[in-house]
């Protein structure tokens, strides 16, 4: 069987580590197609170089835009891609542009089309991840689902065929990467940082970052923080804070800034702050799964279980809200999660069908 793997951003290309492993050790033929939507080279060979990803067969370098021209770039190049090289199934990955410009080649071409990260909703459809992942479910035959809650949202629009809960693919690389990041990584000495003597802090929302008020009131709080805070600023974040003249508020000395790092350090960092200030829903994870409380700078999450739990905290982006988040920070309910081996539940289903060579909802 062959598939073809689309990813586009480091997200991704965390979930893509492990289930590429899996694919090709069971006689699987993959063929990676990268489409650059995180433009930055460098990060990008350091996080196929850390994960142990087999280089790209094809990058299609698309680079930034505005969505609708990112994404008809992205679906132009992939089509050229799969016609040519005629895959028996697709799989997508999350919820950026690349996972919809994916979908919708796919599924144009009649391709078969399995989406990782499937069911997940905020309910909140200003936001792009959100008509990205809704779009890529209803056209996809097969749903891997991380959670009993995203099997449930697919119920309820009436996407019961296909779908399967697997459990968390991110779970299984931050399992195995963790023991990894231990020996290797040296980040808290290269920051001169402390474990638990920090907060930990990454923004790249278009909702946050591209509205002044928010980004603003983000900055104001994290310099006012009983605490330094580490943060790796996202490429889009630090061109939007140049843009709105805010780089002063950013060189506070309460904020220790600089370029995003690469995931075995991501995860050191993660580990060891005090506390996680985030808008990204894979570090909510993350947080969850290392037992580090976190406080999300949004309005909802589609991840409810680490709200239940009492690990996660949603304080939108509001300065008082955030502040006061710091002075009530405490564990949560303590989970112990073992490796969940989604992955190998994925392949099993993928061993299953592919003898059925028409695109059919299963």
């Amino acid at each position: 069987m062959k598939i073809a793997s689309i990813v586009g951003a480091r997200p991704q290309f965390i979930k893509l580590a492990p289930l590429s492993k899996r694919l090709r050790s069971n006689g699987f033929n993959e063929i990676i197609i990268h489409t650059g939507q995180h433009y930055d080279e460098n990060m990008n060979e350091l996080f196929f170089k850390e994960l142990e990803i087999p280089e790209p067969d094809y990058n299609l370098g698309v680079g930034s835009g505005s969505h609708g021209e990112q994404t008809g770039k992205m679906l132009i190049e992939i089509d050229e891609v799969l016609l040519k090289e005629k895959p028996d199934l697709v799989i997508i990955y999350g919820d950026t542009n690349s996972t919809l410009a994916g979908a919708l080649a796919a599924s144009k071409l009649h391709i078969r089309l399995a989406h990782v990260e499937a069911g997940l909703r905020s309910f909140n459809k200003r936001m792009p991840e959100e008509i990205n992942r809704i779009v890529a479910d209803h056209l996809s035959d097969i749903l891997f689902c991380p959670t009993k809650t995203a099997i449930k949202n697919l119920e309820n629009e009436g996407l019961t065929k296909g779908a399967y809960l697997v459990g968390d693919i991110m779970l299984d690389a931050l399992m195995h990467f963790s023991k990894i990041s231990e020996k290797k990584s040296k980040i808290l000495e290269k920051l001169s940082v402390e474990p638990k003597e920090y907060y930990l802090a990454t923004v790249h929302r278009a909702e946050n970052t591209d509205d002044p008020n928010r980004i603003k009131n983000i900055l104001i709080a994290l310099a006012q923080l009983d605490r330094i805070v580490v943060f790796p600023v996202h490429p889009r974040t630090k061109k939007r804070i140049e843009e709105f003249n805010f780089k002063q508020l950013l060189s506070s000395a309460n904020i220790l800034s600089f370029d995003p790092v690469g995931y075995l350090d991501m995860i050191c960092l993660e580990k060891n702050a005090k506390a996680i200030f985030t808008d990204s829903g894979g570090v909510q994870k993350e947080a969850f799964w290392l037992g580090v409380p976190c406080i999300t700078l949004r309005d909802e999450t589609e991840w409810l279980e680490t709200i239940k739990f009492g690990w996660n905290r949603l304080v939108e982006a509001d300065y008082n809200r955030i502040i006061s988040a710091v002075a009530s920070i405490s564990p949560g309910v303590r989970v112990d999660f073992e490796e969940e081996y989604s992955t190998e539940k994925m392949v099993q289903i993928l061993k299953l069908v592919s003898d059925k060579k028409e695109k059919v909802r299963l």
